[in-house]
């Protein structure tokens, strides 16, 4: 299903996960599906699909009879070469066909795309990344593979989460790139408009990865309604296709900044994003540091580089035999 042939029902799709590679339900396969259409969800979607996938508000994606989809070209770049024998092959859950053990993959998708999972007595948190900015750590690696971390940080300043925001500080994003480990504070961009008669208003424009609108609308409802914030006068969602737009008008003379700060500390505009880079090396769980994802992404492409060489090196010989 690649991006040069028409889409599928997104049915076909899962039906065809679950007879060939994942004996599981088929919620899961569809979900999974879903996530790599949302833009709010990856920083470069992998699938592209074609009807209703949910929103950033937490409505849900409509079901797969309805829906269609096929890769992503970001997708295709993980799967260059997979036919030239470059990754190893293990036979499925009946034994009938062969599925890669790990995709040929162009690119870190796991520094790219992030992660999010858990498994017994561990868990794993990567958040994503600019494509841009891996490729420049990567480069830094192969040309000097003695530089430290914080050399990579040069090319790599912090995350890059697909909904926009800030974040705050930089102590949570050394300690994540140097020891596996972090918390990187995510704050919603706001900017403060005046109005007719001395009133202002804050508009949201960005909100921090993986929050609800419609939860931070409730939150501050919330605290507007039990008294806890008397200087909101109202608030709109006035969200289009231009981009994310909250809209918090406040009483005259009330100050901007109190309220912001006290929103940033009691509503999910502020959030926290704990980081943990964990993943398996070689089928055994690791918590890694910035350099050694991508020491490991290096190997992995000599690994498939060399592999793709020898099999068109060998194709090449059975043509001049010919």
């Amino acid at each position: 299903l690649t991006p040069d042939k028409p889409y599928k029902k997104a049915a076909t799709v899962v039906g065809d996960v679950l007879g060939k590679y994942h004996p599981h339900g088929d919620t899961a396969v569809y979900e999974a599906l879903v996530r790599m259409v949302q833009d709010f969800s990856l920083r470069y979607p992998l699938v592209d699909g074609q009807g209703n996938f949910g929103s950033i508000d937490g409505d849900n994606a409509a079901a797969y009879r309805y829906t269609e989809a096929r890769l992503q070209s970001m997708a295709v770049e993980l799967l260059d070469d997979i036919k030239k024998e470059t990754v190893a092959l293990q036979p499925n859950f009946d034994g009938r066909l062969e599925e890669p053990t790990v995709l040929p993959g162009r690119y870190p998708n796991l520094l790219v795309n992030g992660s999010s999972g858990i498994a017994v007595g561990m868990s794993t948190n990567v958040p994503p990344h600019s494509l841009r900015e891996v490729a420049a750590g990567v480069k830094q690696l192969v040309v000097d593979p003695d530089c430290t971390v914080a050399d990579l940080m040069r090319h790599i300043p912090g995350p890059d989460f697909p909904t926009g925001a800030m974040i705050v500080g930089r102590a949570g994003i050394k300690d994540m790139y140097e020891t596996g480990r972090g918390r990187v504070i995510m704050r919603a961009r706001v900017v403060k408009e005046a109005l007719r008669g001395g009133k202002e208003q804050l508009i949201v424009t960005e909100i921090p990865y993986a929050v609800s609108k419609t939860r931070i609308i409730e939150q501050i409802a919330d605290l507007a309604k039990h008294g806890k914030i008397d200087d909101l006068a109202d608030i709109r969602d006035e969200t289009d296709r231009e981009g994310i737009r909250l809209v918090i008008e406040l009483k005259r003379g009330a100050k901007a900044g109190t309220v912001l700060k006290y929103l940033y500390k009691h509503t999910s505009l502020q959030t926290t994003f704990g980081a943990i880079l964990l993943a398996l090396d070689h089928g055994e769980p690791k918590e890694l540091n910035l350099k050694e994802i991508l020491e490991r992404f290096r190997d992995h492409r000599l690994d498939v580089i060399r592999r793709r060489s020898r099999f068109d090196l060998e194709k090449a010989e059975a043509e001049r035999h010919v």
